[in-house]
């Protein structure tokens, strides 16, 4: 969509009653560029969300970038909901990052369970407003007066106003702090399938993304990164690369990461095909700087003997006295489990659109937090954050990755340095090779049974890099990474163990590392629930009954697993050849279980169904609730089933698609996804479905073959 509109045509609106305006929506980004988009030049601003012309013209305001986990939508509908108008009569736009925004990270599965007060009060806020505005029209109380689709009635009379006709009262009007929220009983919207307004758009191809991104005089760029990660230019030859048709310079560059920077080589011509073939032309000699030395063999094997000392320990999940519960078991069990490292590989590669102008830059990338980029990129460039200006489209994926801005970064440094605007694409084998990855972990798992089998002891050890440390510079000296126990501490896993343990052993590692869908969960609770099941084997009782008894007094938790039960048929008999598993784990406030049923398969096994259930307390959209939760199933099993990252001798062995495999649509089990229905506040639905996929189905794999499967990704064809 390309926008006509110019500076003049904004200023002829006389009055604009305006909760936020921004014009870093969907559009052309030469468009984007050429119009003036500050708040003072288009009316009154009040709040950070909402914009209504005298026209009754609507535009409310998405602050959490779009990857695909549909907040385009959501938040836009929690405003829409209190304000009393449908999608239908609004425009919606992403923000860009000003502060007056707030938080606008997409990440943590935090948009809506964040944003779900804020929202809503900003829309009930106006609403009010143009209420008041609509009484002292009329000179008529504000109780004979209602909101609806748009306008503001008056019960008595049937007379209405749109909301433009009453813009420039309401404007007056001092912003009421705590408006009347809707009870849930009374929601038109939330918690109903609401179609989201942007997939007609992603469908036929219209959608912008930030690889659409077109400046006039645009060039582009493709880097040539060391092999081995943290290489070192030593010389190169650009004579040849020179030669390819429309290559117009060839520069050393640099690829600034949190916690190092490392050298590049950038070819930029005027189309992307002869920068890439420019690229494939260079000769450059690297330096390893000692990075030749990785690998993740050698990492994992310093996990396993870390895992036999102690770590640093979290103190608040600790119960009783592990050590004395655990010398005096009856029967003591430990196991160890092994996740790998993983790409992330969104569909739409890093990507970012970057123009310096001397002390000002203007930036049109896929990215999930603007707000975070703004000051990272003010202090990379020298110049005051002011000077910034980022404009958010659509991501074509990101699982995390988009919350890193090397690649902007890279793009930023090209600009200044041939003073002309730069689009850096990264190829598929850039993203697959180069990282930053989810990190490989250990953990250690220790666990007591008394004479009767009850559990006496229970010790989780989680060993493994921090991102903590690595990305934000945290030196966890005498302390643990409070990110890697979710979905093994008291709060998400609240088995009524007498005595418990948790803690966290450092692992350094010159792979950069970054969180990916679901952070440490996807990890952790690979460890945890799947040391839960060998506990109740080793105690000779049912899993479920064994999760249910452990969990009696966290009654969500229960409420989910009896569900669970009745949704997958648990407890019937299933022929010899079948045979089902569970797991469930919270995290970002979300409880998910599963039920997963595997069959025999030749020398392996075939999934013949998912069944979960979620609790994410009050909802936005079910209909987006079931489609990430299948989203996460894709996700846990390719994790679970497919291949990770390995470096050998300093490098990724793995380069693209043929060797890094995803699943295919012929591979994905037949599922179901039923959500809980209560009046709790809302939790994250992003991620929480995929931490308890891998233990339910390597569970599953145990009760139908006796083989435990504790190091992922494994072969689901060739069980043995």
């Amino acid at each position: 969509m390309t926008q006509n509109n110019s500076r003049r045509d904004f200023i002829k609106a006389s009055t604009i009653l305006a909760i936020g305006f921004s014009f870093s929506s969907i559009g052309k980004a030469e468009s984007l560029h050429k119009i003036d988009t500050t708040a003072a030049a288009l009316g009154i601003e009040l709040d950070p969300y909402i914009l209504i012309n005298d026209d009754g013209k609507i535009i409310l305001f998405n602050a959490r970038p779009d990857m695909g986990q549909g907040t385009y939508q959501a938040l836009p509908l929690l405003i829409a909901e209190e304000l009393e108008v449908t999608l239908d009569q609004v425009e919606i736009r992403n923000t860009d990052g000003q502060g007056k925004y707030g938080a606008q990270l997409s990440g943590g599965s935090s948009s809506v369970r964040t944003r779900w007060l804020p929202m809503r009060k900003a829309g009930a806020a106006v609403k009010e407003m143009l209420i008041t505005a609509a009484s002292k029209k009329w000179q008529v109380p504000t109780t004979e007066c209602y909101a609806q689709a748009g306008k503001v009635f008056h019960k008595p009379s049937g007379k209405s106003y749109t909301y433009g006709e009453l813009v420039e009262e309401a404007s007056k009007l001092e912003v009421p702090k705590n408006p009347k929220l809707k009870s849930p009983k009374e929601f038109k919207l939330l918690g109903k399938s609401v179609p989201r307004p942007e997939i007609p758009s992603k469908v036929n191809g219209t959608a912008i993304f930030g690889i659409d991104s077109e400046i006039p005089g645009m060039l582009f760029a493709s880097i040539e990164r060391s092999p081995t990660i943290h290489g070192k230019v030593v010389n190169f030859d650009s004579s040849v690369a020179m030669k390819v048709k429309g290559v117009k310079h060839v520069l050393k560059s640099e690829r600034k990461m949190p916690h190092k920077a490392v050298e590049t080589v950038a070819v930029i011509a005027d189309t992307y095909w002869g920068a890439l073939k420019g690229r494939r032309a260079l000769k450059i000699t690297w330096d390893a700087q000692g990075s030749d030395k990785i690998s993740t063999d050698a990492y994992f094997e310093n996990l396993r003997t870390l895992a036999k000392t102690e770590g640093q320990e979290y103190k608040k999940e600790k119960v009783g006295d592990f050590n004395k519960g655990f010398e005096a078991a009856n029967k003591k069990i430990e196991a160890q489990y092994e996740t790998p490292f993983l790409a992330h590989a969104p569909l739409e590669p890093e990507n970012a659109t970057v123009w310096v102008q001397g002390d000002k830059v203007e930036v049109w990338a896929p990215i999930q937090g603007p707000d975070g980029l703004i000051p990272q990129l003010a202090q990379y460039l020298n110049i005051k954050p002011e000077n910034v200006k980022v404009n958010v489209p659509f991501m074509g994926g990101a699982f995390g990755r988009k919350a890193y801005f090397d690649y902007v970064m890279e793009a930023a440094n090209l600009s200044k340095q041939i003073k002309a605007p730069v689009k850096v694409i990264w190829t598929r084998e850039d993203d697959t090779t180069q990282g930053p990855f989810r990190p490989g972990m250990l953990s250690a798992m220790q666990g007591g049974l008394d004479e009767k089998g009850n559990v006496v002891a229970v010790n989780h050890k989680i060993v493994g890099s921090s991102i903590q440390h690595q990305v934000f510079g945290n030196p966890l000296k005498n302390a643990p990474d409070d990110w890697a126990i979710e979905t093994a501490n008291t709060e998400d896993s609240p088995y009524d163990f007498t005595n418990r343990k948790a803690s966290f052993h450092l692992a350094e590692t010159d792979i950069p590392i970054l969180w990916w869908r679901s952070v440490y969960s996807s990890t952790t609770a690979f460890g945890q629930e799947s040391f839960i099941d060998e506990l109740a084997h080793a105690a000779n009782i049912d899993p479920l009954a064994f999760r249910l008894d452990m969990l009696a007094d966290a009654t969500r938790f229960s409420r989910v697993l009896q569900t669970l039960a009745k949704k997958a048929n648990y407890h019937q008999k299933l022929p010899e050849n079948q045979a089902i598993g569970i797991a469930i784990a919270r995290s970002f406030g979300t409880i998910v279980a599963h039920a997963v049923t595997v069959s025999k398969n030749g020398k392996g096994v075939k999934i013949d169904k998912v069944v979960s259930v979620i609790d994410c307390g009050m909802t936005v959209n079910p209909d987006n609730i079931k489609a990430q939760t299948d989203g996460n199933i894709v996700m846990g099993l390719t994790a679970a089933i497919k291949n990770g990252i390995t470096f050998k001798d300093g490098m990724a062995e793995q380069s693209n698609f043929h060797q890094y495999n995803v699943l295919r649509f012929s591979e994905m089990p037949k599922t179901e996804v039923h959500i809980i229905d209560n009046e709790e506040a809302p939790g994250g639905v992003g991620e929480p479905g995929l931490p308890p996929f891998a233990p339910a189905l390597c569970n599953a794999i145990y009760n139908l073959t006796g083989k435990r499967i504790r190091t992922l990704p494994f072969d689901i064809d060739n069980i043995g």
